[in-house]
């Protein structure tokens, strides 16, 4: 085993990247108050720009996690002429496939590369937005966050997407339609329902729940020039696991994205008819994933046209961004800690020892709240 191995697999250096990251992150949400409180009011559109950069800074820490340090890639299929004409210069609303650990942060690994990753928004549960120094982070981002009451909900929409689409810049807001992740449980219970209601049955997709995406069609229709279809797959019999925790221990995987740009007047207006379409994307998008699953390939089995398959090189900022942050966060931190950890009293050392035993928490608990098994429940609620 080589050295450069040994060192991604110490606790050590694990230890060291949590305190980076979240020190960073208390940091970060500290100044975002700051302008959110004293400059938003009077400027947005500043404010807005001058976000973009401290989101970027916390979010690429992530992404050099993923490129630089385990080495993962991704292989993007796409349509060459819209990827360079539309990706990343214009507002998008994205539809993805929830069906594994990171599928979040590949999404944020391509969104880097087309220099979007600072104004990456998404649909989150309402209780997120109290956990430091993520949830803050996206409070302050203007994520859309919902209390799973539809009543209520409707009103976030409505306000939360009026805002985003007044953003200066390119706005990439995801959406999972299937609420959660993919596990054979919630697949049982989503099969129940969708015979229930004479919907498709899915094989590899959980049945998508409509009404959030027909309420935020109506209010960002003309707003949005396109809707982004991304289909995110993994090889079956890939030997390292698509975890974050395969990528914390220096194991690269691949992943392959398959994106489709939909212009938002194909959808139709009418909201049964939306809905109904929702379903029928879902449909294909089962079979892209079974025809992926069984072929390695997208396009063999499911009908749908073959595009290009590139590979978008990773950008230095993310391994700048995060070097420096290293540099700033765990030199005093760790001349802290090895202060009080070699000055022999007894106090001080418990003190040291509970502020790496702090961190070392944080950072198991971050792992999982990503892992599959952590996932909401599904079929518990309305659709």
């Amino acid at each position: 085993m080589s050295y450069l191995n040994v060192l991604k697999q110490s606790t050590v250096v694990h230890l060291c990247f949590a305190i980076s990251y979240f020190t960073s992150g208390l940091i970060l949400n500290f100044v975002q108050a700051i302008f959110y409180f004293g400059l938003r009011p009077y400027n947005k559109t500043l404010y807005r720009k001058i976000n973009y950069y401290l989101s970027y800074s916390f979010y690429s820490q992530l992404v050099f996690m993923s490129e630089w340090w385990s080495g993962t890639t991704v292989s993007i299929y796409i349509k060459r002429d819209e990827y360079n004409k539309y990706y990343g210069k214009e507002h998008g609303y994205l539809i993805m496939n929830h069906s594994y650990e990171i599928d979040w942060l590949m999404g944020w690994q391509f969104c880097d590369g087309i220099g979007v990753l600072g104004n990456c928004k998404a649909y989150a549960k309402k209780a997120i937005q109290y956990m430091p120094p993520i949830g803050w982070m996206w409070k302050f981002s203007e994520f859309v966050f919902l209390e799973r009451s539809f009543e209520k909900d409707k009103e976030i929409i409505k306000k939360q997407i009026t805002e985003l689409c007044d953003y200066p810049d390119p706005v990439w807001l995801l959406m999972t339609p299937e609420g959660t992740r993919y596990t054979a449980t919630k697949h049982e219970a989503s099969v129940k329902f969708a015979k229930e209601k004479n919907l498709p049955i899915l094989k590899h997709h959980l049945t998508p729940r409509t009404r959030g995406f027909t309420t935020s069609l109506q209010y960002f229709r003309g707003k949005i020039p396109a809707i982004y279809n991304v289909q995110l797959a993994f090889e079956r019999d890939s030997k390292t696991p698509p975890t974050l925790l395969s990528l914390l221990y220096g194991k690269p995987v691949h992943a392959h994205m398959y994106l489709e740009r939909i212009p938002v007047e194909n959808v139709p207006t009418n909201e049964a008819e939306a809905a109904k379409w929702l379903h029928d994307l879902f449909v294909v998008k089962d079979k892209m994933q079974e025809s992926f699953l069984n072929t390695g390939d997208f396009f063999l089995e499911s009908g749908v046209e073959k595009v290009d398959c590139l590979q978008v090189p990773p950008r230095v900022y993310s391994l700048i961004n995060t070097l420096g942050w290293a540099i700033i966060t765990l030199t005093p931190m760790l001349y802290y800690l090895v202060g009080l950890l070699f000055s022999g009293k007894l106090l001080y050392l418990s003190i040291g020892g509970a502020i790496l035993a702090a961190f070392y928490i944080l950072l198991q608990k971050s792992i999982g709240i990503t892992q599959i098994s952590q996932g909401s429940s599904y079929g518990t609620e309305k659709k």
